[in-house]
């Protein structure tokens, strides 16, 4: 493989003429000049927008582009580089977005190393757009198009041949380090937030961690790709200045499941407590109206347990990433809020004891 750069300040003009080339973007222009500037709130991965000058005017060459590349920070890069989060984001921009019909940013190039530790993603850039805040909730409208955005995922995924790759599999052997590795991750969250997180939500997070075996072994009954990480963050709205609605990016979590994990996820960890409570049902019944609509029929009786059980996975993704990536200022808010608005959702609708349920109706439950 060609030799390519994994740091922003390494893109050089030569390499990407050479990539923009490959892709079909420049129709024979030249890059005269690029500059890079960095975007985004990523723990995992840093992005930058790259800005280019041509050697001719042409409104059809991109003023700007994205390009995602590896973390600078060693502790978040090599836990991406176990987990696959890398491979599993290249693969989906090169295998699997141009099957789906979602919103999601055009790739121009897709490379990563064999070992899965360096990587670099060529993307269009959406700007302007408003990027989602996990602080700040969302309205209902930007939750109603999320919704509606997930489930042209899992429906157009259901059944995809693509689903059997191994890169899509959940690791059996990262699953047991992780078991192995969460009662400790909740010990680090319980320290870092005593006193900001409310004592009942703690206890819920301390419930999981006493489960946590039983939560990661886990099965629901629906197959399709997931996002993984599916909240505000990792959505752009009024993309290219209102001119579409709604993208979904950073796909480094994306895995072979159910789409009422996403679903769980989001109502828990994406939207807010207030708009959750005041809209669930709504947004419940528009992602089975959705799916059915698409062709793949889903009744909310019959996926409401999944839903939330799915959402203690906003709650087990905010405890170990607390412990296992970089630290920032904003990566603390962040993670508190998901934890909060998860356990929110657990103890309205008693996630711990639908999961305990289910374990005792299809398998021995496994404490840690």
């Amino acid at each position: 493989m060609e030799a390519f750069p994994t740091r922003a300040e390494d893109i050089s003009r030569d390499w990407l003429q050479r990539a923009l080339d490959r892709a079909g973007v420049l129709d024979g222009a030249r890059i005269t000049t690029l500059a890079t500037q960095p975007i985004g709130t990523g723990q995992v991965g840093d992005t930058v927008r790259i800005t280019l000058g041509y050697d001719r005017a042409s409104p059809s060459l991109p003023a700007t582009i994205a390009a995602k590349l590896p973390s600078r920070d060693a502790t978040s890069r090599a836990t991406a580089a176990h987990f696959r989060l890398y491979l599993r984001e290249v693969n989906f921009y090169a295998r699997v977005a141009p099957l789906i019909p979602m919103r999601v940013p055009r790739t121009y190039t897709a490379l990563i190393d064999e070992a899965g530790c360096d990587f670099i993603l060529l993307f269009e850039d959406l700007g302007p757009a408003k990027v989602g805040n996990q602080l700040e909730a969302c309205t209902p409208e930007q939750a109603r198009g999320a919704v509606c955005e997930a489930a042209l995922l899992h429906a157009s995924t259901d059944g995809l041949a693509v689903l059997d790759e191994d890169w899509l599999q959940p690791d059996p052997a990262a699953r047991d380090w992780i078991i192995q590795a969460y009662p400790g991750a909740q010990a680090i969250f319980a320290e870092r937030y005593a006193g900001q997180i409310e004592p009942e939500y703690l206890a819920i997070c301390e419930q999981l961690a006493a489960q946590c075996a039983t939560w990661f072994h886990f099965t629901p009954g629906t197959r399709c790709i997931t996002h993984g990480d599916f909240r505000l963050d990792n959505m752009l709205f009024d993309i290219r200045g209102g001119a579409e609605p709604l993208a979904v990016v950073d796909w480094q979590t994306c895995v072979t499941g159910a789409g009422t994990s996403d679903l769980g996820y989001f109502l828990g960890t994406g939207i807010g407590t207030d708009v959750r409570r005041a809209h669930e049902d709504e947004l419940i019944d528009l992602y089975c109206a959705e799916m059915t609509r698409l062709g793949v029929p889903r009744r909310r009786a019959e996926i409401w347990d999944d839903i939330r059980i799915g959402a203690l996975s906003g709650l087990s993704t905010a405890v170990f990433s607390a412990a296992f990536v970089e630290r920032t200022e904003r990566g603390d808010a962040n993670f508190l809020s998901m934890a909060r608005g998860a356990c929110s959702l657990a103890l309205d609708h008693d996630s711990i004891g639908a999961l305990l349920r289910h374990a005792e109706k299809h398998t021995e439950t496994i404490p840690c």
